[in-house]
């Protein structure tokens, strides 16, 4: 974003599996495709641990801000899931059943029970321990499942969802489109790169300072590589359109002047 009416959004990933490698996130790259199509980008991304107070800790920080955040994963109903227990605890609420979740969840079981997987009964133990996950902070709202109906939940411009990429990318696409449709293609923005070869990254570093400031509305980029191959700079600008075409004949021209090689 370039422009401060424009609040940032953010992508917060819950979980002990991510921190230890035993699962590999795959909803940022997803919400960068989803954001993108919409003319918006991803502001930050964070990962915490399922300790309840630490998660409390990162949505008291983040529900501070005006930002649009996305968190994925802890809102099941085993002993490991807190988000929800952390929410309520950042925002200093009670949790509740929603009723609307409770509807919701009452007909999946009956949908299970149609399916011959279990019982529509509402008062066996396993379906009271699926009512939780229709506890949320109180004064949220829910945020539709149409992969099995059991919501998510939404507060203070911060949308809660499970961790299965099928569960959540819908709910993100979801709150996109009905909540924030207005912010979707207001910014113009653009991404401008090529290699460049036989430079030393310090000997285009001063010219990609003078550039931002001759263009405020421009930030540039190094994106060096390192390894097999030969060894190259990804370079390039991004920002206003006008902007970051003046400023990228700018960069191939310094870099030419320097003695470095573009890629064909």
């Amino acid at each position: 974003m370039t422009e401060p009416r424009f609040p940032k959004i953010r992508l917060i990933l819950v979980g002990d599996e991510l921190l230890s490698g035993r699962r590999e996130d795959k909803h940022m790259a997803h919400l960068i495709g989803l954001l993108a199509e919409r003319g918006l980008q991803l502001g930050g991304v964070e990962i915490v641990s399922d300790e309840q107070d630490e998660i409390a800790a990162v949505l008291e920080r983040s529900f501070a801000t005006r930002d649009i955040v996305f968190c994925c994963g802890g809102i099941g109903s085993t002993p490991d899931d807190r988000t929800r227990q952390a929410a309520a605890q950042a925002l200093g609420v009670e949790l509740a059943l929603h009723p609307e979740a409770e509807r919701l969840i009452t007909e999946r079981c009956a949908d299970n029970e149609r399916a011959g997987r279990g019982s529509g009964d509402m008062s066996l133990p396993e379906n009271q321990s699926r009512l939780e996950m229709g506890v949320f902070p109180v004064g949220s709202d829910i945020v539709p499942n149409p992969y099995n109906k059991i919501p998510g939940f939404f507060i203070r411009d911060h949308t809660f969802m499970p961790g299965f990429p099928v569960i959540a990318w819908p709910m993100m696409e979801w709150t996109l489109d009905q909540r924030y449709p207005s912010l979707h293609h207001q910014v113009e923005w653009v991404e401008h790169s090529f290699i460049v070869f036989e430079m030393a990254e310090s000997r285009i570093t001063p010219a990609l300072e003078e550039l931002e400031r001759r263009w405020p509305g421009v930030r540039a980029f190094s994106l060096p590589s390192m390894g097999s191959g030969r060894p190259h700079i990804d370079l390039g600008v991004k920002g206003d359109p006008t902007e970051a075409a003046e400023a990228l004949s700018y960069l191939r021209a310094e870099v030419q002047r320097l003695g470095g090689e573009l890629n064909p």
